[in-house]
């Protein structure tokens, strides 16, 4: 957990230097020990209040403060106190977000979903951008702000939000039998970010945000549906004269 947040700090040392290539691979490389001392901790049965409150603190640097940080040199900067406060919302976010996750959580079980994008995913969308879309021949200079802009809010809305996102895939029976589609789409997305050398990881992510929010509005109406449906008139009290 403490190599996730020294990678976090490293990648800032980074940002600082300009160098946003070596900044995004010790931001991976802390998405990698954050992926694996959950496992860690799951496979020794490990887990604890002190480890839940460990991680969301180092996340927060990781995930939280260097991305932001990284969006602040890239273009934020430019913008004055307006830009310190645009740059500033994906670690805001990120913060709400992991303190809900922690107030919420009543068992140390692992979770198929999360509720709100998580800070990781989040992490990745914005340095995937910031490598391989920002500065290539997708974006004319007059579409590079309205692309950060939209990338940042996008990213700080979708992590307070209550959208359920689905976790990582779990190497179980029982995972396997439940869920088919969400582990071939993960084998894909990973086997075409490898492929492309990274450059469909930022097209992946955007999948990732809109599969699940599409999934999600698609419960809404069901459940409105359902509602509608169970609601019987006849048990209603007959209007007053003075009704509408």
């Amino acid at each position: 957990t403490l190599v996730n947040l020294f990678s976090g700090f490293t990648a800032m040392i980074y940002i600082a230097e300009g160098d946003f290539f070596r900044a995004a691979v010790f931001i991976l490389i802390a998405g990698v020990f954050d992926m694996l001392d959950g496992m860690m901790a799951r496979l020794f049965k490990a887990t604890s209040e002190f480890g839940v409150q460990l991680d969301s603190l180092c996340d927060v640097v990781s995930f939280g403060v260097a991305p932001a940080y990284m969006l602040y040199h890239l273009y934020f900067k430019d913008l004055g106190e307006l830009g310190i406060l645009l740059a500033s919302l994906p670690a805001l976010a990120g913060v709400v977000r992991l303190a809900r996750f922690n107030a919420k959580q009543a068992t140390f079980d692992d979770k198929w979903y999360f509720s709100g994008l998580p800070v990781p995913a989040a992490a990745i969308t914005i340095i995937s951008y910031v490598i391989f879309v920002h500065d290539s021949i997708y974006l004319t200079e007059d579409l590079k702000g309205p692309a950060v802009i939209f990338i940042t809010l996008l990213t700080s809305i979708y992590m307070v939000s209550t959208v359920k996102f689905d976790n990582l895939p779990r190497p179980t029976k029982e995972y396997f039998s439940n869920k088919k589609i969400v582990p071939a789409m993960f084998a894909i997305g990973i086997i075409a970010s490898l492929v492309s050398l990274g450059e469909l990881i930022f097209p992946f992510m955007l999948f990732y945000i809109g599969s699940n929010s599409l999934r999600h509005l698609i419960f809404i109406i069901r459940e409105h549906r359902e509602a509608a449906d169970d609601f019987d008139e006849t048990e209603q009290p007959e209007p007053g004269p003075y009704d509408l």
